[in-house]
């Protein structure tokens, strides 16, 4: 089964066609897409891709309703859209994309896949919020958690790759955005992130985890509620802290030539980094295998290097001279905790997922 991918960002589209045992054979990324009602970029692809039979979206939120991948009808679509509100960057892209492969592909199997799926196997102690009953009840107040098909993916494959079923994983997915997860085995019990993706680490432009407490006086001295939440999504973080940007290389660069600022940005963004783990650690009960990956976590080394030795006392001993490299090991042979690096392949879950439902025997036609 062909399965074309469609994950569609806050301003990208990719386009992957996969073939049944994962090889690439068609790709593409449109830098700027506008999304709405634009199949151009879409239907370029498919004129000179190969046929498929089956396409597999990138969903960011699926609620409390969507635990896993969901075929998409009418009805589907629809309940998709209303949750809008809880992601609205993400979600109406990947309806856009969603709409021209309905479009473009008449009668092709199309399957939602929810980065927010991964984690509804969080037990309750780790996804409700200590806020009173009657708000989490009126409006579904919960930790989801996102990147799931990413922490599914690369917690799976590091432990396939390291020999180590059933494994207790925290995967740290490094990127723009980044969020840990705890994972035992193969589920995910624990998460950064959650009931929005600003939760948790320092990002590029985003906050991470913030006092709100903070947030409550910073209304209440006049900051308005929209230039709160555009500085919160894309003013604070890495580009908040150096004044640099928010790419971690730039602010490298600037500590390098003595920018104070970007020292302490390094500084608080590595601090946080190793508390997330040593948390995820904590709901696991122990650590068998820590994994890194997306952009960040499998090109710094350094980060790597850094994160490492500042959990010496978990066990973890990193080898300098593997610390290179995807789909590798990057501890010595004797740390008590298994390290490696995993490339960022959301990809093939969408498709393994898509193959998965459309292939169910119990699948209604």
């Amino acid at each position: 089964m062909n399965v074309l991918v469609v994950n569609a960002g806050s301003s990208s589209l990719k386009l992957r066609v996969l073939g049944e045992d994962d090889t690439v054979l068609a790709e593409t990324q449109v830098e700027r897409w506008s999304g709405g009602d634009e199949t151009g970029p879409l239907e370029d692809f498919l004129a000179a891709a190969p046929a498929v039979d089956a396409v597999g979206h990138r969903v960011v939120h699926g609620g409390p309703e969507f635990t896993g991948a969901t075929a998409i009808d009418d009805d589907v679509r629809t309940r998709i859209e209303a949750l809008t509100g809880l992601a609205p960057l993400h979600q109406p892209r990947a309806l856009a994309g969603v709409d021209a492969a309905r479009q473009l592909l008449p009668g092709v199997p199309q399957v939602a896949c929810f980065d927010t799926a991964f984690h509804s196997t969080m037990p309750a102690a780790a996804t409700t919020y200590a806020v009173p009953a009657a708000w989490r009840r009126k409006w579904d107040l919960r930790r989801y958690g996102f990147h799931g098909l990413s922490h599914a993916y690369a917690s799976r494959h590091a432990a396939e790759l390291a020999g180590l079923p059933g494994a207790r994983v925290v995967s740290c997915h490094l990127g723009s955005g980044a969020s840990l997860a705890a994972v035992a085995d193969g589920r995910s019990v624990d998460t950064t992130m959650g009931f929005t993706p600003l939760a948790g680490l320092v990002m590029a432009t985003r906050s991470g985890d913030v006092d709100p407490g903070l947030l409550v006086w910073l209304q209440r001295a006049g900051l308005p509620l929209d230039d709160l939440e555009e500085g919160l999504e894309h003013h604070s973080g890495l580009a908040g802290l150096s004044e640099v940007g928010g790419d971690l290389r730039d602010v490298r660069k600037a500590a390098a030539n003595g920018d104070e600022h970007a020292v302490l940005a390094l500084r608080v963004y590595g601090l946080r980094l190793r508390q997330g783990i040593a948390a995820m650690t904590a709901s696991l009960g122990g650590l068998d295998l820590l994994v890194f990956t997306g952009g960040v976590g499998e090109h710094d080394a350094e980060l790597r290097a850094d994160t490492a030795a500042g959990l010496a006392f978990l066990g973890v001993d990193l080898d300098a001279e593997r610390n290179t490299g995807a789909d590798s090991r990057i501890s010595t042979d004797g740390s008590a905790v298994a390290v490696w690096v995993v490339e960022a392949r959301e990809d093939v879950e969408i498709a393994a997922q898509t193959r998965a439902l459309l292939n169910a025997p119990d699948r209604k036609p």
